[in-house]
């Protein structure tokens, strides 16, 4: 079974910035420093790009956990993905999207995630809302980042 699920941010920039802002190993680790996340092999600061690879160890439920994600497209500024290529998860795919809206972007989080055991009970019970507690939570520390920049739009 797998599980899926869309979470949708808004900001006052444009798309380049929060694109660039989501493909950031830096910026990431900050948004997960109540996990301890850690980036411990392939692109560990800085941008990550397509291809490219980066392994996070955290902790999660208690346990620490290592995953590697890829980079698997990547078409600036509207749209790139990573997926797990190493990890706790059967499968773990993410989509990012980035969609001018006036002047806002609307950054569109897709997350389709299959669990190695008990899925049809662990998914909807347990990954499907802890993830995406995670993911409003690194939203909102990139719309920080955001206004960090200063007013200016463009960034």
């Amino acid at each position: 079974m797998a599980t899926s699920f869309t979470e949708v941010t808004r900001a006052a920039c444009a798309p380049e910035v929060l694109f660039d802002l989501s493909l950031s190993i830096d910026t990431h680790l900050e948004s997960m420093a109540r996990s301890g996340e850690r980036a411990v092999a392939g692109v560990t600061s800085g941008t990550i790009g397509l291809g490219e690879s980066v392994t996070w160890r955290a902790r999660h439920f208690g346990i620490v956990w290592t995953m590697t994600s890829r980079i698997t497209a990547l078409d600036r500024p509207h749209r790139f993905v990573d997926e797990q290529v190493r990890g706790p998860f059967r499968s773990f795919h993410h989509e990012h999207r980035f969609d001018k809206d006036g002047g806002e972007t609307v950054m569109t989080d897709t997350i389709t995630l299959r669990s190695p055991l008990l899925g049809w009970l662990v998914e909807p019970l347990l990954l499907r809302p802890y993830l995406q507690r995670l993911i409003r939570s690194r939203n909102a520390v990139l719309l920080d980042s955001v206004a960090r920049r200063g007013s200016d739009p463009t960034g």
